[in-house]
């Protein structure tokens, strides 16, 4: 699956017991439609709760409104909260990261190449419609 979304705030690292780290973000996807009769545009805004386990390298060029096209999969987490009411939140598994600029500082490719996984990042995006 894939996700092209901003960050609504910057990711944070989360070191395990094992030792093992993921970076933990959401991101925001807007969309928009016209409900059937009407001529007015409704905006629909999505949050997602993503995680990313490959390398927490990338966290720091993870920052509030940077626009990211993300791959990977949707988990569902159920649990029954305190009153034994049956609950569920969704996750977004990220595979990959593509970075595509909007940050509150520009990323090339080249300066983050030895940090991260070769081919997932792109040059920043300068004259986005948005």
């Amino acid at each position: 699956m894939e996700i092209i979304a901003r960050l609504t705030a910057d990711a944070v690292v989360k070191t395990l017991k094992d030792e093992r780290q993921v970076v933990n973000f959401s991101v925001a996807i807007n969309d928009s439609y016209k409900p059937k009769g009407s001529d007015q545009a409704t905006k629909l805004v999505t949050y997602v709760d993503c995680s990313y386990w490959a390398n927490p390298g990338i966290a720091q060029y993870l920052t509030k409104g940077t626009l990211v096209e993300l791959y990977g999969r949707i988990g569902l987490n159920a649990y029954l909260n305190m009153q034994g009411e049956a609950k569920g939140s969704l996750r977004f598994h990220v595979n990959h990261i593509k970075l595509h600029g909007g940050s509150k500082t520009p990323v090339r490719a080249q300066e983050v190449s030895t940090s991260v996984f070769a081919g997932e990042l792109t040059e920043p995006v300068e004259d986005l419609p948005f």
